[in-house]
């Protein structure tokens, strides 16, 4: 009788082990954990509102509120690009060279004080075509040479941030045109007409995402560029277009940044390309493609910008608020991989 109890307490002990190890992997199954995953940063968001209004209650400030939007605007226009490329899987380093040269040509052709020119918003619509250009350029580099598009948007970035400086002169150049400083200067129903034009990228980026046929192409290419080939996709097309894209939406952010400084000069886009990256990661686009998008982004921009702000608003150190921007991106990342199904980490 002992050695049938002591036969049924190991049984028992076993089964309770395999029963916690069945409950853990449950919850820790794939769509369990995507579906925690995808309401994480949206969670994180309003945790982080609610202690910087205990910690300080201005933050909930109409004015400030309305600082929070204008910060915004610029990183959520880049944020738009920058999704698509990382939807494919892709990385796009380009950001700040695209960015400098569209500010650069708005300045330069728009009213100035370095030359005579003086073509209004045709030299928006130029500023916003080169931007264009160079992302096509290096989406045309990466498919045709087959180079992986870290080391493509590294040298399309300096390209594009050389010919900047060398166009400027290595000086900054005022912006004179009046109705292009009204795009940060302007109000509408109290928010700068800039939060207006980061709105409407938001919204572009949306139906491009979801209504059309492009936007699906992307995912699927993020998801699994073979099967996606198999499927009737040309990857080499969508590749362009995505970074054609990207561009395009870096030109609008470089114009909405010269509006906003008044001028453009060789660092005016200094430090957007973490930030473009960190709001999409943070928002919970996955690095490895395929998973996330817009709206994700969204949600992204605003904890970092609303984290920035925060941080002022408590008198941290810049040098400490750089620091947790950098765990934070560590710990973003972290969670955005399906760890369970990566074997290998290169």
């Amino acid at each position: 009788m002992s050695v049938n109890s002591e036969l049924v307490k190991s049984i028992s002990t076993t089964e309770q082990k395999n029963a916690m190890q069945s409950f853990l992997t449950r919850l820790t199954s794939g769509k369990r954990l995507r579906k925690w995953r995808a309401f994480a940063p949206l969670a994180v968001l309003v945790v982080l509102c609610i202690i910087i209004t205990i910690a300080n209650p201005n933050f909930i400030e109409p004015r400030n509120l309305i600082r929070v939007a204008n910060s915004a605007a610029v990183p959520l226009t880049l944020a738009m690009g920058m999704t698509f490329i990382i939807l494919l899987g892709s990385i796009d380093l380009s950001v700040e060279g695209a960015m400098s040269v569209a500010a650069m040509v708005v300045v330069l052709l728009a009213a100035n004080d370095s030359n005579a020119h003086n073509y209004g918003w045709l030299a928006v619509l130029a500023a916003i075509a080169a931007s264009t250009m160079i992302g096509l350029l290096s989406g045309v580099l990466q498919t045709v040479l087959r180079i992986p598009s870290f080391m493509t948007t590294l040298g399309v970035w300096f390209i594009g941030l050389g010919l900047s400086v060398y166009m400027l002169g290595g000086s900054a150049v005022r912006l004179m045109d009046e109705s292009i400083r009204g795009l940060a200067l302007t109000r509408f129903l109290s928010l700068p007409l800039a939060v207006w034009v980061a709105l409407a990228a938001f919204t572009l980026a949306i139906i491009i995402q979801y209504y059309t046929r492009f936007g699906r192409h992307v995912l699927a290419l993020g998801g699994g560029e073979d099967i996606a080939e198999f499927s009737g996709v040309n990857p080499r097309r969508v590749r362009i277009y995505a970074f054609g894209l990207a561009g395009f939406f870096f030109g609008v952010a470089g114009v909405l940044a010269a509006a906003q400084l008044g001028q453009s000069n060789a660092t005016i886009a200094d430090g957007r390309l973490f930030a473009a990256v960190t709001a999409v990661v943070v928002g919970g686009t996955a690095l490895t493609g395929g998973e996330g998008g817009v709206l994700n982004t969204l949600v992204g921009v605003l904890i970092v910008t609303i984290l920035a702000n925060g941080m002022i608003l408590l008198g941290i150190s810049p040098y400490i608020q750089q620091t947790v921007q950098g765990l934070m991106i560590i710990a973003a990342v972290a969670l955005s991989l399906d760890r369970l199904n990566l074997k290998i980490v290169k």
